[in-house]
Protein backbone atom coordinates (compact mmCIF):
# COMPACT_ATOMS: atom_id res chain seq x y z
CA UNK A 1 0.00 0.00 0.00
CA UNK A 2 1.90 3.26 -1.22
CA UNK A 3 1.51 6.14 1.09
CA UNK A 4 1.15 9.69 0.67
CA UNK A 5 3.97 12.07 0.98
CA UNK A 6 3.75 15.52 1.36
CA UNK A 7 6.42 18.06 0.17
CA UNK A 8 6.71 21.37 1.02
CA UNK A 9 4.72 22.16 -2.34
CA UNK A 10 1.95 20.68 -0.47
CA UNK A 11 1.51 23.54 1.74
CA UNK A 12 0.55 25.70 -1.47
CA UNK A 13 -1.49 22.92 -2.71
CA UNK A 14 0.26 22.31 -5.92
CA UNK A 15 0.80 18.73 -5.87
CA UNK A 16 1.62 15.54 -3.71
CA UNK A 17 3.80 12.70 -4.84
CA UNK A 18 2.97 8.63 -4.38
CA UNK A 19 5.45 6.35 -3.20
CA UNK A 20 5.93 3.10 -1.69
CA UNK A 21 8.15 4.05 1.02
CA UNK A 22 8.54 6.83 3.22
CA UNK A 23 10.64 9.52 2.27
CA UNK A 24 12.12 12.12 5.00
CA UNK A 25 13.21 14.81 2.36
CA UNK A 26 11.02 16.43 -0.18
CA UNK A 27 10.42 14.78 -3.48
CA UNK A 28 11.25 17.82 -5.17
CA UNK A 29 14.90 17.30 -4.39
CA UNK A 30 15.49 18.07 -8.17
CA UNK A 31 13.04 21.40 -8.18
CA UNK A 32 15.99 22.66 -5.96
CA UNK A 33 13.83 22.03 -2.37
CA UNK A 34 16.35 21.19 0.11
CA UNK A 35 14.29 21.21 3.54
CA UNK A 36 13.68 18.47 5.27
CA UNK A 37 10.31 17.98 7.42
CA UNK A 38 7.49 15.81 8.65
CA UNK A 39 5.42 15.62 5.46
CA UNK A 40 4.43 11.90 5.76
CA UNK A 41 0.80 11.12 6.18
CA UNK A 42 -0.92 7.61 5.51
CA UNK A 43 -2.30 7.80 2.59
CA UNK A 44 -5.73 5.56 4.04
CA UNK A 45 -7.28 5.68 7.20
CA UNK A 46 -8.07 1.75 6.17
CA UNK A 47 -4.02 1.16 6.51
CA UNK A 48 -3.82 3.08 9.85
CA UNK A 49 -6.63 0.76 11.03
CA UNK A 50 -4.88 -2.30 10.29
CA UNK A 51 -1.95 -1.50 11.86
CA UNK A 52 -3.38 -0.58 15.00
CA UNK A 53 -5.41 -3.86 14.76
CA UNK A 54 -2.37 -5.64 14.15
CA UNK A 55 -0.41 -4.07 16.96
CA UNK A 56 -4.11 -5.28 19.18
CA UNK A 57 -3.79 -8.46 18.36
CA UNK A 58 0.31 -8.87 18.88
CA UNK A 59 -0.38 -7.16 22.60
CA UNK A 60 -3.13 -9.70 23.20
CA UNK A 61 -1.33 -12.78 22.15
CA UNK A 62 0.05 -13.71 25.54
CA UNK A 63 -3.50 -13.26 27.44
CA UNK A 64 -5.35 -15.46 23.98
CA UNK A 65 -2.49 -17.50 24.22
CA UNK A 66 -2.89 -18.62 27.34
CA UNK A 67 -7.06 -18.80 27.61
CA UNK A 68 -6.54 -20.58 23.66
CA UNK A 69 -4.20 -23.49 25.41
CA UNK A 70 -6.65 -24.15 28.53
CA UNK A 71 -9.49 -24.62 26.10
CA UNK A 72 -7.04 -26.65 23.90
CA UNK A 73 -6.00 -28.64 27.22
CA UNK A 74 -9.74 -28.52 27.64
CA UNK A 75 -10.79 -30.17 24.67
CA UNK A 76 -7.83 -32.80 24.12
CA UNK A 77 -7.23 -33.62 27.55
CA UNK A 78 -3.41 -32.43 27.37
CA UNK A 79 -1.56 -30.25 29.44
CA UNK A 80 -0.75 -26.94 28.39
CA UNK A 81 2.60 -25.37 30.53
CA UNK A 82 2.38 -22.89 32.48
CA UNK A 83 -1.67 -23.85 33.37
CA UNK A 84 -0.32 -24.34 37.05
CA UNK A 85 2.33 -23.03 38.95
CA UNK A 86 4.56 -24.03 42.43
CA UNK A 87 4.58 -21.30 44.67
CA UNK A 88 6.98 -20.75 47.55
CA UNK A 89 6.52 -19.18 51.33
CA UNK A 90 9.18 -19.15 53.70
CA UNK A 91 8.11 -18.86 57.74
CA UNK A 92 9.48 -18.29 60.70
CA UNK A 93 8.31 -21.42 62.33
CA UNK A 94 5.84 -24.86 61.93
CA UNK A 95 3.51 -23.38 63.99
CA UNK A 96 2.98 -20.28 60.82
CA UNK A 97 3.63 -22.54 58.57
CA UNK A 98 1.01 -25.26 59.25
CA UNK A 99 -1.51 -22.33 59.60
CA UNK A 100 -0.98 -21.12 56.05
CA UNK A 101 -0.77 -23.98 54.73
CA UNK A 102 -4.28 -25.20 56.35
CA UNK A 103 -5.81 -22.41 55.32
CA UNK A 104 -4.50 -22.04 51.68
CA UNK A 105 -5.67 -25.19 50.93
CA UNK A 106 -9.00 -25.24 52.53
CA UNK A 107 -10.11 -21.56 50.55
CA UNK A 108 -9.19 -23.41 47.31
CA UNK A 109 -6.13 -21.42 46.85
CA UNK A 110 -3.97 -24.59 46.67
CA UNK A 111 -4.32 -28.23 45.89
CA UNK A 112 -1.32 -29.40 48.39
CA UNK A 113 1.02 -27.72 50.28
CA UNK A 114 4.53 -29.40 51.33
CA UNK A 115 6.15 -28.55 54.37
CA UNK A 116 9.98 -28.62 54.36
CA UNK A 117 11.35 -28.04 58.12
CA UNK A 118 14.75 -26.67 58.88
CA UNK A 119 15.82 -25.06 56.21
CA UNK A 120 18.81 -22.08 56.50
CA UNK A 121 18.12 -18.48 54.58
CA UNK A 122 20.86 -16.33 54.29
CA UNK A 123 19.33 -12.38 53.15
CA UNK A 124 20.27 -8.96 53.40
CA UNK A 125 17.51 -7.46 55.36
CA UNK A 126 17.73 -3.24 56.46
CA UNK A 127 21.85 -3.35 55.44
CA UNK A 128 22.93 -6.57 57.50
CA UNK A 129 23.58 -10.05 56.43
CA UNK A 130 21.15 -12.27 58.13
CA UNK A 131 21.10 -15.74 58.49
CA UNK A 132 17.62 -17.67 60.21
CA UNK A 133 16.09 -21.22 60.21
CA UNK A 134 13.27 -21.24 58.12
CA UNK A 135 10.28 -23.61 57.19
CA UNK A 136 9.77 -23.57 53.31
CA UNK A 137 6.11 -24.12 52.08
CA UNK A 138 6.18 -25.59 48.07
CA UNK A 139 2.49 -25.26 47.14
CA UNK A 140 0.81 -26.30 44.06
CA UNK A 141 -1.78 -24.26 42.52
CA UNK A 142 -3.39 -22.63 39.40
CA UNK A 143 -1.09 -19.84 37.44
CA UNK A 144 -4.36 -18.02 37.93
CA UNK A 145 -4.81 -18.44 41.89
CA UNK A 146 -1.08 -17.32 42.60
CA UNK A 147 -2.23 -13.37 42.66
CA UNK A 148 -4.74 -14.24 45.39
CA UNK A 149 -2.59 -16.08 47.11
CA UNK A 150 -0.25 -13.90 47.76
CA UNK A 151 -2.48 -11.03 48.94
CA UNK A 152 -3.72 -13.56 51.82
CA UNK A 153 -0.07 -14.71 52.59
CA UNK A 154 0.31 -10.77 52.67
CA UNK A 155 -2.71 -10.67 55.30
CA UNK A 156 -1.28 -13.11 57.66
CA UNK A 157 2.29 -13.60 57.75
CA UNK A 158 4.24 -12.13 60.38
CA UNK A 159 6.77 -10.98 58.16
CA UNK A 160 7.25 -7.33 57.09
CA UNK A 161 7.62 -8.90 53.68
CA UNK A 162 6.62 -12.51 53.36
CA UNK A 163 8.40 -14.42 50.39
CA UNK A 164 5.82 -15.39 47.85
CA UNK A 165 7.27 -16.18 44.90
CA UNK A 166 6.31 -18.80 42.15
CA UNK A 167 7.11 -20.92 39.24
CA UNK A 168 5.21 -22.18 36.18
CA UNK A 169 4.53 -26.19 36.20
CA UNK A 170 6.08 -26.67 32.61
CA UNK A 171 5.44 -30.55 33.00
CA UNK A 172 3.95 -33.19 35.16
CA UNK A 173 2.07 -36.68 36.12
CA UNK A 174 -0.61 -36.21 33.78
CA UNK A 175 -3.46 -37.60 36.56
CA UNK A 176 -1.50 -34.98 39.03
CA UNK A 177 -1.91 -32.19 37.06
CA UNK A 178 -5.56 -32.90 36.27
CA UNK A 179 -6.41 -33.83 40.10
CA UNK A 180 -4.89 -29.87 40.89
CA UNK A 181 -7.17 -28.71 38.30
CA UNK A 182 -9.83 -30.63 39.89
CA UNK A 183 -9.47 -29.10 43.46
CA UNK A 184 -8.43 -25.85 42.64
CA UNK A 185 -11.33 -24.18 40.76
CA UNK A 186 -10.32 -21.41 38.06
Amino acid sequence: MPYSVKCCLDVKGSHSHLTSGIQLHCPCLNQGCNEVRSWVTLAEPKLRLREQALLFTLLMFSGLRSVGLRLFSMATETYAPGTHSAAFITCPNMKVAKEIARDVVQKKLAACVNIVPQITSVYEWKGNIEEDNEVLLMIKTRSTKVGDLAEYVRSVHPYEVAEVISLPIDQGNPPYLKWLSEVVPE
